[in-house]
């Protein structure tokens, strides 16, 4: 009788050692994943970081961290078995992301999203899981934009008074958009209209009546809500503009203030046009055929290049490659933002993109950021980015027409389809050094590349 009153002693025991290891260390493994309680703000063009934690602050190194917006199988970015998973990520997130990974061992694992566009907007979910649980959270992304500083004119006479026009573009969200006096009140204006332009970004202007003796002096100002930033321009309308003086006087005065406005505005436009022109491509490239590999053939004005079948009888001199099919770009680029276009065809083998100067030119080659190149490439019927590792492009057709943009003073380049408009790979700020930058182009059996005009 003893005997069984010790078993079952020791068997309670037992079931209560197993009751404490479920309670600890099935508890230890349960988290929860907390986000800000307020939606982040990014301005466009800028980086913008998406903070999200566990608590208890567990490390998470090795758990899956997806970040998502409306569909979880199509992430924004993934990290799993300790490293970043690109294949499968959102086209238009492809090189724009990066988990921080600095504080993963406290339980942080923020977002990372660099040139913030107005795409960008809306909702995400940081989801966290280990092998026994998950859980995740929500948090909102605001994107703004400020605009040009407002533009004020003077355009002619209307009921008695003067007719102001103000001007500005390039806002995110809608701006407010006040006309003040002297000390501050507002004035109602004459009319407003907002429109948005081919980019998405808001243009207003807005018009005002000046009477003579009132309100003569006054400024335009528009103030972006979201970021809680305004920019102002002020105007003083002088006596002489009213018609009560010789009117041949206040006619060509206001013909010389509409003159002057004008040529302002004109000057913004060809600013802002040349601006464009820079971020579209307008550098004219050619090709160094002293850099070019034998078995390489340019063309008479040094726009296309082919291999040929035989290796030509050229000087080995230093700067021509001796092993690799490359060739570089006459020209060299160490400040500035420089785009050109590509057009590829034929073959399974080619790569467009930059190369340092410095980049070795005999033996093998490391084709990456480490050996001096930054660069997409079609090879073996594989579309991808020769960053270091490798990074697969999971591009549902190969462009035809490449754009290489290159940003010297951000250490930066960006591929894009110059078809569609759509981004094929960006390397991040920082990438790229400061020295000397020239277009490098890699041509396979087969292949023919040509610099567009």
């Amino acid at each position: 009788m003893l005997q069984d009153k010790n078993c079952f002693l020791g068997g309670g025991f037992i079931c209560l050692l197993y009751v404490v290891y479920c309670f600890v260390f099935r508890q230890s493994s349960k988290f929860t994943v907390i986000g800000p309680p307020d939606p982040v703000t990014a301005i466009l063009g800028q980086e913008a970081v998406l903070p999200c934690h566990l608590s208890p602050r567990i490390s998470s190194a090795n758990m899956e961290v997806r970040w998502f917006r409306s569909e979880f199988e199509s992430f924004v970015h993934l990290y799993r078995d300790g490293k970043d998973q690109y294949d499968g990520q959102m086209p238009e997130y492809q090189g724009r992301t990066e988990l921080l990974k600095a504080g993963l061992t406290d339980g942080n694992v923020p977002l990372r999203i660099l040139n913030i566009r107005r795409s960008d907007e809306g909702q995400y979910f940081c989801f966290v899981q280990d092998d026994t649980f998950y859980g995740e959270t929500v948090l909102e992304l605001r994107v703004a934009g400020l605009g040009s500083a407002p533009l004020i004119s003077v355009v002619g006479h209307q009921d008695g008074g003067i007719r102001v026009v103000c001007r500005s573009a390039g806002w995110h969200p809608e701006p407010e958009v006040l006309w003040k006096d002297l000390n501050g009140r507002h004035l109602p204006p004459l009319s407003e209209t907002t429109s948005q332009g081919d980019n998405g970004l808001f243009e207003t202007e807005t018009a005002l009546i000046v009477t003579e003796h009132s309100n003569q002096n006054l400024s335009c100002c528009l103030r972006n809500t979201v970021l809680n930033q305004e920019k102002e321009s002020a105007v003083y309308i002088a006596d002489s503009f009213f018609p009560r003086v010789n009117p041949w006087m206040v006619a060509l005065s206001v013909i010389l203030v509409v003159l002057f406005g004008f040529i302002g505005f004109t000057v913004y436009l060809f600013k802002m046009k040349g601006k464009r022109d820079t971020e579209i491509g307008k550098s004219n490239v050619t090709l160094d055929p002293d850099t070019a590999y034998p078995q390489l053939v340019l063309s008479e004005d040094r726009k296309s290049v082919n291999r040929g079948d035989t290796r030509q009888r050229l000087p080995d001199n230093p700067e021509r490659f001796d092993t690799e099919p490359c060739v570089l770009g006459c020209e060299g680029f160490t400040s500035g933002r420089h785009c050109w276009e590509v057009e590829v065809g034929g073959g399974k083998d080619w790569a467009v993109g930059v190369a340092r100067e410095s980049v070795g030119r005999k033996g093998g080659i490391n084709l990456s950021p480490e050996g001096g190149i930054w660069a997409v490439q079609w090879w073996l019927c594989q579309f991808r980015a020769l960053s270091s590792p490798v990074t697969p492009l999971p591009q549902s057709r190969v462009p035809s027409r490449i754009r290489v943009c290159l940003d010297c003073d951000r250490g930066q380049v960006t591929f894009i389809d110059a078809g569609d408009e759509a981004p094929i790979f960006t390397f991040p700020p920082g990438s790229v050094p400061g020295e000397r930058i020239r277009p490098w182009l890699r041509v396979g059996p087969g292949s023919q590349l040509r610099l567009c005009p």
